[in-house]
């Protein structure tokens, strides 16, 4: 009887366990997505994996960049393009899907400043570290505020 209760409650923690990985990315991707906005490198770069890869699509940093300190070359790109200076964002919509293996959240945001992009991204995290981005650069968000 007692191994019955047991496995019932190991059930129940793998059950309620992908229920709580989505904020704790959710809170993660909201830190990111700040980072991005407020050109701090040091912090966009805190939850990368060291394999990490980078789908940039669009603009002048189109491409797909492999490891931290390729991301990290395009980052400090991007924030010098805007001259070091933070930007004025607006994020539009954030949904997160998880499962016991991790958990993709989707963004759509806007960024101010030089040049001001709209951008879909999708952060994929496992074990709550970034392994993978997407930034697609949009011509308007797919979804309005």
């Amino acid at each position: 009887m007692m191994h019955k209760i047991m496995l019932t409650i190991i059930l129940l923690f793998n059950i309620v366990l992908p229920v709580t990985a989505g904020p704790l990315d959710d809170a993660k991707a909201r830190t990111h997505l700040a980072a991005v906005a407020s050109g701090d490198l040091d912090a966009l770069m805190q939850d990368y994996a060291a394999d990490a890869y980078m789908d940039w699509v669009g603009g002048p940093l189109d491409g797909r960049y492999y490891g931290a300190s390729a991301i990290r070359e395009v980052w400090k790109k991007f924030i010098a393009a805007n001259d070091g200076k933070p930007r004025a964002s607006k994020l539009i919509k954030l949904e997160s899907y998880a499962n016991p293996k991790g958990a993709s959240i989707e963004a759509y945001a806007t960024y101010d400043g030089k040049p001001s992009v709209q951008v879909l991204h999708v952060l994929t995290y496992r074990d709550g570290i970034l392994t993978t981005e997407l930034w697609q650069i949009s011509p308007k968000p797919a979804v309005t505020p």
